[in-house]
Order: structure tokens, then C-alpha cells, then sequence
């Protein structure tokens, strides 16, 4: 993965749980066959129309409610390629890290719309919004966080590393 992720942006709004992210009522299903309902309960279309490459921008509290790997599983499954929001719950955005999802928390998240391209530098956190020509500072992802997301995740880092 490059230093810079640069996608369309799919907007919601704070207080994204676990649960509203990946439904509970899929867990059993494989990762593959969940992700087909991940956000389903705001926005049933979310798994058709997300691409490759994507960056899901949330309000304050993404990923808040349990601590269960599915909801970043089923968001990296469908290729989303960074999250951006206000602020995560801790646990979401530790296993987002340890899945090679880049998170970054911007203040000025609100500013982003549906639909926008944005271009994120993770080494320094600058989000360029493509469509409205404004430039946004999230954080930057130290570089040994970007190693470990460039790897694809924790496992696939520890199995190169150790």
C-alpha cells in the first residue's frame, strides 16, 4: 500500500456501532457472505456500491459497542481502503490497525460529503478533498503502525517479521 490512499467517499454520521456496521444476526455467516449486510441498517446499498479502494468518513464514536473483529472484516473484505471519522471507539480502531485498515481521526470530518474523492497522506495526515478543492489535517500514522498496515495487517506482519 502507498503512503497515500485516494477514494470516493461514502458519509455517515457519529455513533456508528459495531452492531450497525456488521449486524450481529450475520455473525455466523462467513466474513464473505457478511460483508454483503455490512451497514445494511443505514444504508441497505452500502455493499453493492462500495469499490475497491473507498473511504467510509464517519461522525464522532465510529465503532463504538463490541470488541468482535467482523465489523472491520467485513469493511476490508469489500476493499474499503481508509476510514476517516471524528474520533473511534478504541477497541474499532485497534482492530482496524491490526486488519491494515488505515483510521485516521479528523476534526474537520463533518466537512466531507458523500460522494467527494478524497487523497489522504497517512505519513502526515493531510486529507485533500479532490471535489471541493479544501485541505483537512487528520493524524498521521507513525511509521511503524504504517509498516504493520502496509503488510496487510498484524498477523501478516508478525509472519514476515518473527
Amino acid at each position: 500500500m502507498s503512503a497515500i490512499v485516494r477514494g470516493k467517499v461514502h458519509k455517515y454520521g457519529d455513533n456508528i456501532n459495531t452492531d450497525i456496521i456488521s449486524p450481529p444476526q450475520y455473525m455466523e455467516l462467513s466474513i464473505a457472505e457478511a460483508a454483503k449486510y455490512a451497514m445494511s441498517a443505514i444504508d441497505p446499498d452500502f455493499a453493492a456500491k462500495v469499490q475497491k479502494g473507498d473511504i467510509l468518513v464517519a461522525g464522532a464514536n465510529f465503532g463504538s459497542g463490541s470488541s468482535r473483529e467482523t465489523s472491520p472484516l467485513t469493511l476490508k473484505y469489500l476493499g474499503v481502503g481508509a476510514i476517516v471519522a471524528k474520533f473511534f471507539a478504541r477497541i474499532f480502531y485497534r482492530n482496524a490497525i491490526n486488519l491494515g485498515i488505515p483510521v485516521i481521526e479528523c476534526s474537520d470530518a463533518d466537512k466531507i460529503q458523500n460522494g467527494d474523492t478524497i487523497e489522504i497522506d497517512l505519513e502526515t495526515g493531510i486529507i485533500r478533498n479532490i471535489t471541493r478543492q479544501e485541505t483537512y489535517q487528520g493524524t498521521r500514522i507513525p511509521a511503524h503502525i504504517l509498516e504493520l498496515i502496509n503488510e496487510g495487517g498484524l498477523v501478516p506482519y508478525l509472519k514476515k517479521t518473527i
